[in-house]
């Protein structure tokens, strides 16, 4: 009996140590004094660490990442799609907004739609390309906040694009799926560029795009013209008019960004800044101030309640945001309301704690496919990223002779008539894509998490693992996460890794659950960085649901 006892007290011990030793998350944070970029794709995050290496900022280091991302992601971002950025100066702590995104050509309408006997936006095809934003957005970023010469960030894009590069796990399993290779074939320049030999390449194939190379050089040599006004500009106009689309000259030579002003609540002494409309920034902030009406769970991140509350209160922003949001220049969103205290408090009151709603609809506020990546240098300064092209390989177009293919955004559109984001030529639909930011004393944290219509309900996860939990950057990016694409209906996708027991009494408080893998692509890929002020330190976290990782600068000896 002694021995029996002995034994028992030494294994309570020894699972003691284990538990004391071990983590429930598999990747370590990144942590350095020197810059860090943080991107979904190894090679894009160690091109964007190069160019910090060679002197570059925080923007020139993203710029380069980016467009790596362009050849090797070009299932979800490019030079045909948009941009968002959330920038922080380190000298000055002030955070600056930019609103890179496109409008629809001036020509199509819901009549012009109506003509052709199209009664619901297209969600793909040449109907459904908008004026892309990206390459004005990197320029006038660059043009603010750049320190490198412009020629000299797109030269591993080139080079990759030319020289090719081998095909990751994750774009394999996506670029493979049936319903995409179908999409593709539906265009013959598409096939030609993204089918090499009439199939998609294979995980670790080498896949090469002269023609894209070709398209880069044009923009690192000649600048934005070349894109809005030059030799690419034609291209697009030729491919949209072989297709019987509507863009014009003057629809891309007429853009241009917009420096915006981000939007923020107070998170249990967080601040969190999202961009304003026309993107769904604001449905994450509303989600977590829902949140904040109530304490967290006392049974931690995994426990019903705690999951029962993020979903309940994920569907209520999102029938808030999806009544609201549309292009600020012909709709004035009421902001102010949908993020007040009031407002939250009476939202919150319509929560369940015993039972899921499965019919929400929007309340009434008083008052007016994707990349993310992050990248902090060694001063400090933080660019928070995204870029899309919207759909997987965006409008399935690509434009003919230049290797990239433009962005489906006009899918955001409705043809509700006087609902604020009904189409309408020369406006901007509404958007997924949100770079995120959060800060508390000298901890100032850029993050994302893209994924279509998850991303809201992702940033409030992250941001809820982060500050109700005590986790840390990777392990909050890593925590299980659910998704749910609306409002609507009890449905929800939930990862595996939840306990057995917290599936079982969400689905008996009416929850309709399908259960996901361990880490899905679905669930979004994410990226985050913090800068500690007062260390100099930083930290950064890259999602494994993603073929990514976070990358120091490099030391030159």
């Amino acid at each position: 009996m002694h021995k029996l006892l002995h034994a028992a007290v030494c294994a309570s011990l020894f699972l003691s140590t284990l538990q004391a030793e071990g983590r429930s998350y598999g990747r370590s944070n990144v942590i350095s004094h020197q810059g860090i970029v943080a991107t979904s794709q190894v090679l894009a995050s160690q091109a964007g660490a190069q160019i910090l290496a060679k002197g570059g900022s925080a923007v020139d280091a993203a710029i380069a990442a980016n467009a790596v991302l362009g050849v090797t992601e070009p299932l979800m971002t490019g030079l045909g799609g948009d941009l968002f950025v959330i920038y922080q100066d380190a000298k000055t702590g002030q955070l600056v907004g930019l609103n890179s995104s496109g409008a629809a050509p001036k020509a199509l309408s819901p009549g012009f739609l109506a003509d052709k006997a199209i009664k619901r936006m297209p969600p793909n095809g040449i109907h459904s390309v908008t004026v892309p934003g990206a390459v004005r957005g990197w320029y006038a970023m660059h043009q603010r906040y750049g320190k490198l010469p412009w020629k000299d960030l797109f030269q591993a894009a080139i080079a990759f694009a030319e020289q090719g590069f081998p095909v990751q796990e994750g774009m394999n399993e996506i670029w493979a799926s049936p319903g995409i290779v179908g999409g593709l074939k539906g265009n013959v320049e598409s096939a030609r560029v993204f089918l090499p030999g009439g199939k998609p390449p294979e995980t670790g194939q080498i896949f090469r795009n002269p023609d894209m190379a070709h398209a880069f050089r044009l923009v690192a040599e000649k600048g934005p013209d070349a894109f809005y006004k030059g030799e690419i500009a034609e291209a697009i106009l030729e491919t949209s008019k072989h297709l019987g689309g509507t863009m014009t000259a003057d629809d891309l030579a007429a853009f241009s960004p917009e420096w915006v002003q981000p939007i923020s609540i107070d998170y249990r002494g967080w601040r969190v800044s999202e961009l304003p409309p026309n993107g769904q920034g604001v449905a994450a902030l509303e989600m977590l101030k829902i949140m904040s009406t109530r304490p967290p769970s006392s049974g931690g991140a995994s426990s019903t309640a705690e999951w029962h509350e993020r979903i309940e209160a994920m569907k209520l922003a999102y029938s808030d945001v999806h009544r609201y949001v549309a292009d600020p220049r012909t709709y004035d969103a009421p902001i102010a309301g949908l993020l007040s205290d009031g407002y939250a408090q009476q939202r919150a009151a319509l929560i369940d704690p015993e039972r899921a709603n499965c019919k929400v609809t929007a309340g009434e506020p008083v008052g007016s496919n994707t990349t993310y990546l992050t990248v902090v240098d060694k001063d400090g300064n933080i660019a928070s990223w995204i870029q899309s092209v919207f759909g997987i390989f965006g409008s399935r177009v690509t434009v003919e002779g230049m290797g990239f293919q433009l962005q489906n955004r006009g899918a955001g559109f409705n043809l509700e008539p006087g609902h604020p984001n009904v189409l309408a030529g020369g406006k901007r639909p509404f958007h997924t894509i949100i770079p995120a930011f959060m800060e508390k004393g000298g901890q100032h944290i850029g993050f994302g998490i893209m994924g279509g219509a998850v991303q809201p309900l992702a940033h409030a996860q992250f941001v809820s693992n982060f500050v109700d939990f005590g986790m840390n950057l990777q392990e909050a990016m890593e925590a299980p996460r659910f998704a749910k694409n609306n409002a609507d209906g009890c449905e929800v996708s939930i990862e595996f890794r939840v306990p057995a027991s917290t599936l079982q009494q969400l689905s008996e408080r009416g929850h309709i659950i399908r259960i996901q893998r361990e880490y899905v692509e679905g669930m979004g890929r994410g990226q985050a960085i913090m800068h500690d002020s007062k260390t100099g330190t930083n930290y950064a976290a890259s999602d494994p649901r993603a073929d990514g990782a976070a990358i120091p600068e490099p030391i030159t000896p």
